[in-house]
């Protein structure tokens, strides 16, 4: 599989690359044609099996040595840029929580993608030199049963780049 990200691969990708899912008609619609198959589609046109994608939410938290936030808020939003689907960043001089929808086959997928993220994007952006010290990831469902409950984080509103 290979994520749809221009430029070169990140190391150490070469056994395995991530890809979104396809956007076909059935995709990321498991519907009662499919129920029986785990959110698999028995046989779509061209004649492979071809799994359902779902969306994940993400919360990566990352952390380093102290930068000033003029630079923090300007490496975040130009990761806000090149990375479309954030929602909101949060931030301060040594540590930022960036919120995103991220569309993938399974957690695993999902969570590989979100970990690579920040190094990905380190250079480009020019992101600070900080560590991933968090990641949650959950599926759609579970952050609005959350969310409904009243104990799980707010909706990322407003969406964008803002001091903690």
């Amino acid at each position: 599989m290979r994520r749809g990200r221009p430029g070169a691969l990140p190391r150490g990708t070469a056994e395995r690359t991530l890809t979104s899912v396809g956007t076909g008609e059935d995709a990321g619609r498991p519907d009662e044609r499919y129920a029986g198959h785990g959110g698999t589609a028995p046989y779509p046109a061209g004649g492979e099996r071809r799994e359902a994608s779902r969306l994940w939410h993400i919360t990566l938290s990352v952390s380093g040595a102290e930068s000033p936030l003029k630079e923090v808020r300007r490496a975040l939003e130009q990761l806000a840029h090149d990375h479309p689907f954030l929602l909101t960043s949060r931030y301060a001089h040594d540590h930022a929580e960036i919120r995103y929808w991220e569309e993938a086959r399974d957690l695993h997928d999902a969570a590989a993608v979100a970990l690579r993220l920040w190094g990905e994007h380190r250079a480009t952006a020019k992101l600070p030199p900080w560590e991933i010290v968090g990641l949650e990831v959950i599926d759609r469902e579970t952050y609005h049963q959350r969310i409904a409950e009243g104990y799980g984080p707010p909706p990322a509103s407003p969406v964008g780049v803002h001091p903690f």
